[in-house]
């Protein structure tokens, strides 16, 4: 009995034991998951002591093992290994998922005034003005209005800019909520008009007692881990055993179960909720004002992200889209593809107003813009004469104090196709061509040639814009050895890097990469 914890004995142990906050959530996560087993005693859930000492003992081992793969001397400070997944995406930085963004935790550590034995000086004070010519989902200019600091990003996805712009404008809070009142009230409407509900309702009961039978939770995901079963054969036999009753309901109410089309919305999302996409798209094209439309946009494209007919763990790279019901690699049981996207709408609205609240209170008052277009060739000026006079003003008074930037990786990302549902959603031209280093274009000599370039190209257009006595942070994961002829076809010279581990938090993944932060200069004339 000694070694039996309750889940707020557990979370206080382990949280004492191993120096950072382990939550009862967290227990409750690996009982759920088939991690540690549980038992009931006198109407409390309780662990084993030892079970969950062995669980993160083998975690950090592997963990540990994986930051010794790497070949660099790595600063682990710089990890944030300590910062739950909550406040790594906190507030608006989790408005709208996006590859390939840097957690905010890195970004608040070069832009603030602190220094340490580490970061031995401070390059940007509250009221200079930042740039980050690759600006993506914005993270830099979220973190500059947290800290007192003007930001200008760039960005050649239009898409992007949107979300952007989205999370650092003040956002007129009661019109907002009353704007989505109104616009789930006519959804719901159309959900109960199209007859889906009583199909999902009965399905979803279906599922749930065949679930229950055949993958109980969690002894399956322990027999799983102790390879007692194999998940691939016996979830393929079970996949085959629910399919005729999958086949039965969905003719039984008549319901559509793929489109005719071959446009990706149509591809990727079920004639249900393709029916209420459109449904809740034309609703945003009537909105007369701009901010409120934007917000709108940014909450459904989040929600229809969500949405699509793909299996749940290949949700971040779509491969085939799916109709019926599946093994689910993921949950470790059968699912289901979305037939109505109701519940994420109403979820991510919600979730949208409380994150703009949270950063109300943290924001200053300051100014904030992301710009679409080239780094290489933008007219900043002009734009900003246009999209921002104040901004602009400012910026011919004291110009700019440095960058804060993490430009892509080569060969990694494909930055438009990672939203093609938005764009072909909203109907915004995309720039594909105008990407550096996209996935498409590979990562061999001549890519890499032509990285080298646009990112050199990049750097010299800004520096028009930037102060004499400059700072340039580039955050890059530099395997080829790029920056160094970047620093010097961009005439600047590399003055410092910090190197920090990337551990990927999965448990398909627990391997490690390494970043560097460059800290460049103008070379001396």
């Amino acid at each position: 009995m000694d070694d039996m914890l309750t889940l707020d004995e557990a979370s206080q142990w382990s949280s004492q034991r191993y120096g950072r906050e382990i939550s009862k959530s967290n227990i409750s996560y690996l009982i759920a998951y088939g991690r540690i087993s549980s038992v009931v005693r006198h109407g409390s859930i309780m662990v084993r002591r030892q079970e969950l000492k062995d669980y993160y003992d083998r975690e950090w081992a592997q963990q540990k093992q994986a930051l010794q793969q790497l070949d660099r001397d790595i600063n682990l400070r710089l990890a944030f290994a300590e910062i739950k997944e909550k406040e790594r995406t906190k507030h608006v930085h989790r408005l709208h998922p996006y590859k390939g963004k840097f957690i905010p935790q890195l970004v608040e550590y070069f832009l603030d005034s602190r220094t340490d034995e580490y970061k031995k000086e401070a390059c940007f004070e509250p009221g200079d003005i930042v740039l980050d010519p690759f600006c993506g989902s914005g993270t830099t200019l979220v973190q500059a209005s947290e800290l007192g600091l003007h930001a200008i990003g760039f960005d050649v996805s239009e898409f992007n800019t949107l979300i952007a712009n989205t999370k650092v404008h003040k956002h007129n809070l009661p019109a907002l909520i009353q704007q989505i009142r109104g616009m789930t009230g006519k959804l719901m409407a159309f959900h109960d008009e199209n007859g889906v509900q009583e199909f999902d309702s009965e399905l979803s009961e279906q599922l749930a007692r065949f679930n229950a039978v055949h993958f109980p939770s969690p002894e399956y995901r322990r027999r799983v881990r102790k390879k007692e079963i194999n998940p691939k054969q016996y979830g393929a036999e079970k996949e085959r055993r629910f399919a005729p009753i999958f086949t039965d309901l969905a003719r039984k109410y008549a319901v559509d179960l793929q489109n005719a089309s071959a446009s990706f919305l149509d591809k990727w999302y079920l004639p249900t909720v393709r029916a209420e996409i459109n449904c809740l798209s034309n609703l945003t094209e009537k909105i007369e004002d701009a901010d409120l439309r934007s917000a709108i946009w940014v909450i459904l494209s989040r929600t229809i992200r969500s949405a699509r007919a793909t299996p749940h763990l290949d949700l971040a790279t779509l491969k085939e889209p799916v109709f019926s019901t599946y093994y689910c690699r993921k949950h470790l049981k059968i699912c289901k593809p979305l037939f109505t996207l109701t519940g994420w709408w109403k979820r991510y609205a919600d979730d949208a107003v409380r994150r703009f609240v949270q950063f109300d209170s943290l924001r200053t008052d300051t100014f904030q813009l992301a710009l679409a277009g080239d780094s290489r060739s933008m007219p900043l000026l002009e734009l900003l004469d246009l999209r921002h006079p104040e901004l602009a003003s400012l910026m011919r008074a004291q110009k700019i104090a440095g960058i804060f930037t993490s430009p892509p990786y080569v060969g990694m990302i494909d930055y438009h196709e990672q939203h093609a549902y938005a764009y072909e959603l909203m109907g915004i031209d995309r720039r594909d061509e105008a990407e550096i280093g996209p996935l498409f274009k590979g990562k061999g000599r001549e890519a890499r040639t032509a990285y080298v370039k646009g990112i050199a190209d990049v750097l010299k257009r800004c520096k028009r814009f930037l102060i004499k006595d400059y700072n340039v942070f580039l955050v890059a994961n530099d395997k080829h050895n790029l920056y160094p002829g970047i620093a010097e076809r961009a005439r600047m010279k590399i003055v410092n890097r910090f190197e920090r581990p990337v551990l990927r938090r999965s448990e398909f993944d627990q391997s490690a990469y390494s970043e560097t932060i460059f800290h460049l200069k103008e070379i001396a004339a």
